[in-house]
C-alpha cells in the first residue's frame, strides 16, 4: 500500500525518462509519418511556426521528422511532448504557448472537437492489414449475405476499410464502411451532410436507416491484447453499441476473431456498477481530465448542477492525469468523475488501483438524474458533449414539484433505502404535521464532507473584493514529500 500511494523522495530525484520510443528508419519517415501530406497541410496554410504533437511511443522520431519538414517547408518546428492530460487529445494550449500558426497530431486520436480554431491535421498512421485473412474471417462470421453490418477499426488500420470492403461487396448487400471524424478543412462543406458521426467516426448511413440496425466487424483487435479495457477505443465501441447486435473483432495480422458480446456485457455491468456507488455517494470530486476540447467548461458546469440537484457535495480537482497517489489525498470523496474526452475517460487504470472508484459523466447524469436515461438511448454514452443542451440525447433535469424526485430508491450495494434530496424534503409543503424551523440548520450525517467543510482551504474560488492584494513572494522549492526549508527527517 505504501508503495502504491507515495514513494522516497530519491525515487523521483534519481528516476530515468526511460526509452524515448520508436525508431523509424530515415527512407522509411516519408511513408509512416505521411510527410507529403503535411507538408502541403503546412505550405498551403502559409505557416511560419507548427507545433509537432507525438505520443510518448513516437517521441523516438520527433527529431527526425521536425527536421525533415523543417528542411523541406521552411517553417520553425516545435515539438510537444508530456501533455498534461491524455495524449490523444489535441494540446491546443501548448501550441498557442509556443506561438503556433498550426497544429500535427501524430498517433492515435480521439478526434474530439477541440476548444480552439487553431488548424489541426491528424496523422493517424497505417499499420499493415492482411486484407485476404481479413475477409475471409468477415465471411466465416457473417453467412448471412443480406445481414447489416459495418466494418470499423482501430484508427491506424482505417486505411484498409476501403480495400476490404472491395473484396466483401460481391457478395454482402448491405455493408457500411465508418471513417475517421477528420476535422474538415475550414469553410469547406462536407460532401456526405447526412453523414451520422458517433465514436469519433462518420457512418455513411442511407435515409430511413439507423446504425442499430447494423451488427460490426472490427479490424484491429489483437489476440495478445484480449481485454477490452486495455483498448479504450474498444471499450468506447462495445459500451455504446446496441446490446444484441454481433459485433466481432479481427486481428488485421493474423485474422483471428473473437466474439465481443460476453465482454462487452461484463462492461455494460461494471458501468452499471460504478452508477449504484455514485448513488450511494455523499460526497463528489470532478476531475478535470482536459483544457483542450469543446466545452468542458459548460459540461462541468453541468456535472455540478447535477450534483446539487441530487443532494451531494461536489469538489472540482484540477490534478492533470489522475493517479492512485494523487488522489489519495482526498480520502473525503466518495467518488471521483474524470471529465474527459471519451478515451481518456475509459483508459485503463494503474495495476495498483484507485482507493475509490473513478467514473465519466455519464454515469453520474444516471445517478444524478431521475428522467434518466430517455427511452431509445444507446446503452452508453461516451462523450460529454452528448449530455449537454442541443444534444439530441440531453434530459433536463425535473422540475422541483416532479414525482420523480419522490419514487422510492433501495441500493443494490448496501441495501439501504436512499433518502430522497434534502431539498425536496424541506420543500414538501403536503405534510403539515411539521413546522419548518428556518433558523434550524441540517446536521450533515457524511463524516467526510464535515472534515472537507472544516478545512482551511477548499479550492480555488473566486473573491473579487474580498480579499487584500499581497505581493507576490517566494514559495517553497522541491517535491511534496521534501520540501528544502523542511530539511531531512
Amino acid at each position: 500500500m505504501e508503495s502504491t500511494f507515495s514513494s522516497p523522495a530519491e525515487a523521483a530525484l534519481q528516476r530515468e525518462a526511460g526509452v524515448p520510443g520508436q525508431f523509424t528508419l530515415p527512407e522509411d519517415l516519408d511513408r509512416v509519418y505521411e510527410l507529403e501530406r503535411v507538408t502541403e497541410f503546412v505550405c498551403n496554410l502559409g505557416c511560419q511556426r507548427v507545433a509537432l504533437q507525438f505520443p510518448d511511443q513516437l517521441l523516438g522520431d520527433a527529431g527526425a521528422v521536425a527536421a525533415r519538414l523543417e528542411e523541406v517547408t521552411g517553417s520553425k518546428m516545435f515539438i510537444l511532448g508530456d501533455t498534461a492530460y491524455g495524449s490523444c487529445c489535441v494540446d491546443v494550449l501548448g501550441a498557442e504557448q509556443a506561438g503556433a500558426q498550426a497544429l500535427v497530431h501524430f498517433g492515435p486520436a480521439c478526434l474530439s472537437p477541440p476548444a480552439s480554431l487553431l488548424p489541426i491535421t491528424f496523422v493517424l498512421g497505417q499499420r499493415p492489414v492482411a486484407l485476404e485473412l481479413c475477409a475471409k474471417a468477415f465471411e466465416a462470421q457473417n453467412p448471412d449475405p443480406t445481414a447489416p453490418v459495418v466494418l470499423l477499426s482501430e484508427p491506424a488500420c482505417a486505411h484498409a476499410l476501403e480495400p476490404l470492403a472491395t473484396l466483401l461487396r460481391p457478395k454482402y448487400q448491405d455493408l457500411l464502411i465508418s471513417s475517421p471524424a477528420l476535422p474538415l478543412p475550414v469553410g469547406s462543406l462536407s460532401s456526405q451532410p447526412e453523414s451520422l458521426e458517433r465514436f469519433g467516426r462518420r457512418f455513411p448511413l442511407n435515409p430511413g436507416r439507423c446504425l442499430e440496425e447494423y451488427g460490426a466487424f472490427y479490424v484491429g483487435a489483437s489476440q495478445a491484447s484480449s481485454d477490452p479495457n486495455l483498448d479504450p477505443d474498444l471499450s468506447r465501441l462495445l459500451l455504446g453499441w446496441t446490446p444484441g447486435r454481433p459485433f466481432f473483432s479481427c486481428c488485421p495480422d493474423t485474422g483471428q476473431t473473437q466474439d465481443q458480446g460476453a465482454k462487452a456485457g461484463r462492461l455494460r455491468a461494471r458501468r452499471l456498477y460504478l452508477v449504484e456507488r455514485a448513488r450511494d455517494a455523499r460526497v463528489v470530486g470532478l476531475l478535470a481530465g482536459t483544457l483542450g476540447v469543446a466545452q468542458h467548461r459548460e459540461a462541468l458546469a453541468h456535472l455540478r448542477k447535477l450534483t446539487e440537484a441530487a443532494g451531494k457535495r461536489s469538489y472540482v480537482l484540477a490534478l492533470g492525469k489522475p493517479t492512485p497517489a494523487k488522489l489519495a489525498n482526498f480520502p473525503e470523496m466518495d467518488v471521483f468523475v474524470l471529465l474527459a474526452c471519451p478515451l481518456g475517460a475509459l483508459a485503463p487504470q494503474p495495476s495498483g488501483g484507485f482507493f475509490r472508484p473513478v467514473l465519466t459523466p455519464c454515469e453520474l447524469e444516471a445517478a444524478c438524474n431521475p428522467a434518466w436515461p430517455p427511452p431509445g438511448l444507446a446503452p452508453h454514452l461516451t462523450h460529454y458533449a452528448e449530455l449537454l443542451p442541443g444534444s439530441p440525447f440531453h434530459v433536463p433535469l425535473p422540475p422541483p414539484e416532479s414525482e420523480l424526485w419522490d419514487t422510492p430508491d433501495v441500493s443494490l450495494i448496501s441495501g439501504e433505502l436512499r433518502p430522497p434530496p434534502p431539498w425536496k424534503s424541506s420543500d414538501d409543503t403536503r405534510c403539515s404535521a411539521l413546522t419548518p424551523r428556518p433558523q434550524l440548520e441540517l446536521a450533515e450525517s457524511s463524516p467526510a464532507a464535515s472534515f472537507l467543510s472544516s478545512r482551511s482551504w477548499q479550492g480555488l474560488e473566486p473573491r473579487l473584493g474580498q480579499t487584500p492584494v499581497k505581493e507576490a513572494v517566494r514559495g517553497r522549492r522541491g517535491i511534496a514529500i521534501a520540501y528544502e526549508d523542511e530539511g531531512s527527517s
